[in-house]
């Protein structure tokens, strides 16, 4: 047989399940984030924040005039971000390396989200905390869930 033509072995098949691995990992965490954030979300702002943006409508866009794919799109692309962080740079993977990378980046933009707006608008002190506080413990989850699925092969 010509070499193109021979059939796969099954160290081809084997070779080839483990470079698709990863990528299904990572997707895998990213769907996952993305689901256990839109929870986080629905508690910190429906819940928790609610009643202070009913207090401080003037500040808000209304609800209907919110461009979801927006959020949508800058919701994937943060978590593409926290996934290729992690995939590339951090060695080895596992929970406390997820958990410390999540931490790390999470307290970032809890202070760029919540005290950096409150620097420059006049929201409620308790929503740049409940922001701030958000923003970290989606870094935490994110973090939590990339060391427990994404593993080095």
């Amino acid at each position: 047989m010509a070499r193109g033509n021979r059939a796969p072995t099954e160290r081809d098949v084997s070779g080839a399940n483990r470079r698709a691995q990863p990528v299904k990992r990572s997707l895998l965490a990213g769907f996952t984030i993305l689901v256990a954030w839109m929870l986080l979300d629905l508690l910190i702002h429906r819940m928790f924040l609610a009643p202070f943006y009913e207090a401080t409508t003037n500040l808000w866009r209304p609800f209907d005039q919110m461009d979801v794919l927006l959020i949508y799109t800058a919701t994937l692309v943060l978590i593409g971000v926290f996934i290729g962080i992690y995939t590339w740079l951090v060695r080895p993977k596992s929970l406390a390396a997820g958990l410390g990378l999540g931490a790390s980046i999470g307290l970032a933009l809890g202070v760029a989200v919540g005290l950096g707006t409150f620097i420059h608008m006049p929201i409620p002190p308790p929503v740049a905390w409940g922001w701030f506080i958000g923003g970290w413990l989606k870094g935490l989850v994110a973090g939590a869930v990339m060391g427990l699925v994404i593993i080095d092969p």
